[in-house]
């Protein structure tokens, strides 16, 4: 499998399939691994950094659920790919920065990625469509139980898995739930909602993890403590608040429906409107139109265009994806050209 192939590819998270999963975008359950006697990837020099490199891509190998993966060399990735891989949710922006001894493996149906020598040695992370947390974690269990088995990790009794950042010591877990909550928003109750979850000790970012706002009305809601907590108790615990917040959302949608459907469907035919018309539009505006074109779809007030249409187009007009679609870099205006024709072609087909 090559990087050019998931181009043609949906990935996991963007089937618009799954409980719940006219709020809930994706499901993500990740783990932090180091191996034993070897310093953290900020700490290890370069000769270090490859014997984690390479006994990791080893112990992949020996590993039948591994099999249909693949291993990608970042430093044979340029920063095009880079942050097309960052677009779909397979990498983080920090491990992007620098290439030396790093690697990114990914699997032929992309549920499942591994950074190597990201912050930790080992950061995998596995994403189901909806509302399917339990999924993602059965899922993970096995594969980093066939890596404990191959790799000697860093673990004592008092403290449960050793990482870089102290945030993760225990379980190394963070469980994540991507949600669409634009009735929220718009009835101006986000802000009480995210006050809220913040103390409960979760965390809420943007659409691409830490350091990145909320936009298009996407949040991604985790746990911010995995010391002290089983894992299955951080997955209990976050289930029962995404499923509180998935009522508030459900409940703001039904009023709004009810007391303003009129001045609702006017704003959700407006923002079709444009996109089904638009010559020139930028990715913010692409994303804020699509956020009230997927809410149309989910209320029924929108019929011809199915969730999965719009899950993709979030993400293949994006810059990076733009680019590699065409097979060149773009300015800024060529891609906002580029965009309005892609999004025109795929709202006007019947």
């Amino acid at each position: 499998m090559g990087l050019n192939d998931l181009l043609n590819h949906t990935s996991e998270w963007l089937k618009g399939t799954g409980p719940h999963s006219d709020i809930v975008i994706s499901s993500r359950v990740r783990l932090a691994r180091n191996i034993d006697k070897l310093p953290f990837p900020h700490w290890g020099n370069k000769k270090q950094s490859e014997q984690v490199l390479k006994a990791i891509e080893e112990a992949i190998q020996r590993i039948d659920y591994l099999k249909p993966t693949t291993v990608f060399k970042l430093s044979d990735i340029d920063s095009l790919d880079k942050q097309f891989l960052i677009e779909r949710h397979l990498m983080s922006i920090e491990h992007a920065q620098k290439a030396d001894n790093k690697a990114i493996v990914i699997d032929e149906d992309e549920v499942l990625t591994i950074m190597i020598n990201e912050e930790d040695h080992i950061r995998m992370q596995v994403m189901q469509s909806g509302f399917n947390l339990f999924e993602a974690w059965n899922i993970i269990n096995k594969i980093d139980d066939s890596l404990a088995k191959e790799l000697r990790i860093a673990f004592l009794p008092d403290w449960g898995y050793l990482t870089a950042c102290p945030t993760n010591t225990g379980t190394g877990m963070r469980g994540s739930v991507m949600l669409h909550l634009p009735a929220l928003v718009i009835t101006r109750q986000i802000d009480r909602v995210l006050a809220a979850i913040s103390k409960l000790s979760f965390t809420t970012r943007g659409l691409y993890g830490e350091g990145t706002q909320a936009s298009g009305n996407f949040f991604q809601i985790s746990n911010q403590v995995s010391l002290g907590h089983s894992e299955e108790g951080i997955i209990d615990n976050l289930t029962g608040l995404i499923r509180q917040i998935i009522e508030q959302e459900n409940q703001a949608r039904q009023a709004m429906f009810s007391k303003n459907q009129a001045v609702l469907e006017d704003r959700i035919n407006r923002s079709l409107g444009i996109l089904r018309s638009a010559h020139i539009i930028s990715s913010q505006e692409t994303i804020e139109l699509l956020s009230m074109v997927r809410l149309g779809a989910d209320l029924g007030i929108i019929k011809d265009i199915d969730r999965r249409r719009i899950n993709e187009l979030f993400i293949i007009t994006l810059p990076a994806h733009l680019q590699k679609t065409e097979n060149k870099k773009l300015t800024s205006i060529e891609r906002d050209v580029k965009r309005a024709e892609l999004i025109r072609n795929k709202l006007n087909l019947s």
